[in-house]
């Protein structure tokens, strides 16, 4: 029941998808910082090589760079067999955060954008969690389930303010997909959980936040954008022993802002 041990992810093996930016670079800073050993993939292979850099330094976890093009289905299966190759035992833990938006007027918005957002979002959430399946059983026990964490949105618990038709589908498909899996997966000893974050300093948001940081932190009840370690410590959270036994939960990190009151 210490602390120490109740919320310790030291030593286990995570994959983070779009770990090397944004909310999965926050995600992923917080399994090094607490000793895991974290692969993180996305397509720019430079950019995802210079961070492993900068978290190793950090340490006193490990993070190993392997890109991936997460919206190629043979990519995928790419990144799963070389992590196969240097996870025998299998890995504990994959985060599911890749994703991309696409905001247009419903008069212009085209079947190539949603296609896109689609399939990224959610089919290549489902590609990649069905093919790491055997790496997360290896890995699983009863009192230490694997875990997958699949990062959707408040945009898909809210409607929007913005022309993000796609995007707010997609990520109301991610929650519901993940309570699906959560109900098949639990019986092979691994957890499902998605979490839904609010307003985050990301590339996604950045020209949002620019333009109407007053106003989005003023439907925020808690009085701020998200930090790195919100999210992180949700993250570490679900996958430690204090998590084992949450399956199926859908968790906002958002400070409050998908029950703020609209007058």
């Amino acid at each position: 029941m210490d602390i120490q041990s109740l919320f310790s992810v030291k030593d286990k093996v995570v994959l983070v998808t779009g770990g090397s930016r944004g909310i999965g670079l926050m995600i992923a800073q917080g399994f090094v910082a607490n000793g895991a050993k974290v692969y993180i993939s996305s397509r720019k292979a430079s950019v995802c090589d210079k961070v492993a850099q900068e978290l190793n330094r950090r340490g006193p976890g490990q993070c190993i760079s392997l890109p991936a093009d997460l919206q190629d289905a043979n990519d995928i299966k790419r990144l799963v067999a070389a992590i196969a190759e240097r996870e025998p035992r299998g890995i504990h833990v994959l985060v599911n955060n890749a994703g991309a938006n696409w905001g247009e007027s419903i008069d212009q918005y085209s079947d190539d954008a949603f296609d896109k957002v689609l399939t990224l979002n959610v089919r290549r959430i489902f590609t990649l969690s069905q093919l790491s399946l055997p790496l997360l059983e290896k890995a699983a026990t009863v009192q230490d389930p694997a875990r997958i964490i699949n990062i959707g949105s408040i945009d898909g618990i809210r409607v929007p303010a913005l022309e993000t038709y796609a995007y707010s589908a997609s990520k109301a498909a991610v929650h519901h997909m993940s309570r699906v899996l959560a109900a098949q997966l639990g019986k092979r000893h691994i957890t499902v959980n998605a979490i839904a974050p609010g307003p985050f300093p990301s590339k996604m948001m950045d020209a949002t936040l620019e333009k109407f940081h007053d106003h989005i932190v003023s439907g925020v009840p808690l009085g701020r954008v998200g930090q790195p370690r919100d999210m992180a410590g949700v993250c570490v959270y679900l996958a430690s022993p204090a998590g084992a036994y949450v399956t199926g939960a859908l968790i906002a990190v958002d400070g409050g802002s998908a029950v703020s009151a609209k007058l």
